[in-house]
């Protein structure tokens, strides 16, 4: 996992994929507030921008997950969210096998759990090997969020 702001894309990032790089400057470059929810081609169907609003619960609500196909790049546009995170190991217990075509499994619980809390401006990328239990409420209070989620697909890196 990287974290990071996003007024420091240009300094920092350089040595990234190009990929990654396309959804940090697309990230960077635009203003989600406004901009309706929904899938935003960035490089065709190799990196794509979901714009979503929902409000955060708590964090005994929230999924841990991991996937196979594609890194995410969760952007914070506005509120506060805490992002649950463990690195992927054989000691996980799935929860729901991998399905892959919503690239997705799910697991019982985080082992060892860390977490981080992305604000506005800040962002988590999250690679194939990174379990994360996103949305919860960063306080214990649910709160709005609007959230983009960049999807990388890991072959064209």
């Amino acid at each position: 996992m990287i974290t990071g702001t996003i007024d420091q894309i240009d300094a920092r990032y350089d040595c990234l994929p190009e990929p990654l790089r396309k959804a940090l400057a697309y990230l960077k470059e635009n203003s989600f507030t406004a901009m309706p929810d929904g899938d935003y081609p960035i490089d065709g169907e190799a990196v794509v921008a979901h714009v979503q609003r929902y409000t955060t619960r708590p964090v005994t609500q929230c999924r841990p997950e991991a996937h196979r196909k594609y890194i995410d790049v969760q952007f914070l546009a506005a509120g506060t969210e805490l992002v649950g995170w463990c690195p992927l190991t054989d000691a996980l217990s799935v929860a729901v096998p991998y399905d892959a075509e919503r690239d997705v499994m799910f697991f019982d619980n985080l082992e060892p759990v860390s977490a981080i809390t992305l604000q506005a401006g800040t962002f988590a990328i999250l690679y194939p090997d990174d379990v994360h239990s996103p949305q919860g409420a960063a306080d214990g209070e649910p709160a709005p969020v609007t959230k983009v989620v960049v999807k990388i697909a890991v072959d064209c890196l």
